[in-house]
């Protein structure tokens, strides 16, 4: 199971059962806040969709195509990262993110993209790692852009939001880019 300290306050945690009340407590404890980028808060009504939630991250992880984690600060769940599905035969992967309503602006997602990004690079042995975000949602586009992705193009009308479609923004990083930004 994949756990990473990240400092004395926070650690990611592959998602678990155990972790259901908990994640669905943020989730919509973070609806508002949340809904306004990802469409499957609508979807997340009960602990036992939430429970369906994890046991697929789990099959994910099983069948060596990722995993889901929870970003966890002084104890609380503060969000989830996760790849989406890892494409062995290109050596790449995409990573998503959010946190719960509190969370943000304390450098807690950059320091959890930053460590997924090193366990893509230096423990899988990927090539390349993308992060895709509305054109819209600047906080999460500055994620990539302070990590040093470079900003590859722009996917028109890439995701249905609610009522209309949205544009999304790719950046990309390479292995050797990443591990010359970590010689720097």
């Amino acid at each position: 199971m994949f756990t990473y300290k990240i400092d004395d306050k926070t650690e990611l945690k592959m998602l678990t059962l155990q972790d259901t009340e908990s994640l669905f407590m943020l989730t919509d404890q973070s609806r508002e806040h949340l809904k306004e980028w990802l469409p499957f808060i609508d979807y997340t009504k009960t602990s036992a969709d939430t429970a369906a939630f994890i046991t697929s991250t789990m099959k994910q992880f099983g069948d060596n195509n990722g995993f889901q984690a929870g970003i966890w600060y002084e104890g609380k769940l503060a969000g989830v990262i996760g790849f989406h599905k890892i494409d062995w035969s290109n050596k790449s992967t995409s990573i998503g993110y959010w946190l719960g309503k509190g969370f943000e602006g304390s450098g807690l997602m950059t320091k959890s993209v930053k460590a997924f990004v090193n366990h893509a690079i230096i423990e899988l042995g990927l090539n390349r790692v993308e992060i895709r975000a509305a054109v819209e949602n600047k906080k999460s586009r500055a994620i990539p852009e302070r990590l040093g992705f470079t900003e590859e193009g722009c996917i028109r009308q890439a995701e249905w939001l609610y009522d209309h479609y949205v544009n999304h923004v790719v950046y990309g990083m390479l292995a050797e880019d990443w591990q010359r930004k970590q010689n720097q």
